[in-house]
């Protein structure tokens, strides 16, 4: 019996060590890929201009307060700060940029599938990489699929 409870403790202990070592690697920016390829397909598979406007806005104000609600709730670096700053100035940028704000000319409405494709561009090639913990990286999920 206690050879059996110290085998089921080693592999509970592999399993746990692997999550965490998975866990150092989780990358916020394909979150936010994946959470933006579904916002462009949903603008794209709409015909009416305002629903589209609706959801660019929406999913860059999801976007926007999951990064607020890490911040606030996540004990970062201040790397990981600076980074998420970022990456959020990025976003309200675009968000300016959709509804002419800021000094921005507003995206006329039969420009708005190409903007949600240069939107999806810019969040894929953006040069910028956020590693963060699994605590932080479910906090990301769990905010992104309730709002």
């Amino acid at each position: 019996m206690k050879t059996l409870n110290t085998i089921l403790t080693s592999i509970l202990l592999v399993f746990v060590f692997q999550t965490a070592s998975f866990a150092q690697s989780t990358n916020i920016t394909e979150t936010f890929k994946e959470h933006f390829n579904k916002t462009v397909q949903e603008v794209q598979e709409t015909d009416d201009a305002d629903e589209k406007r609706a959801i660019l806005n929406e999913s860059f104000d999801k976007m926007i307060h999951a990064i607020d609600q890490i911040e606030s709730k996540a004990s970062l670096t201040e790397d990981e700060t600076a980074m998420l700053d970022s990456y959020k100035l990025g976003l309200t940028e675009k968000k300016s940029e959709l509804n002419g704000l800021d000094g921005f000319d507003e995206i006329m409405d039969e420009d708005l599938d190409d903007f949600s494709n240069f939107s999806q561009d810019f969040i894929e090639q953006a040069n910028r990489t956020i590693t963060i913990g699994v605590t932080t990286a479910l906090l990301i999920l769990i905010i992104l699929l309730l709002l």
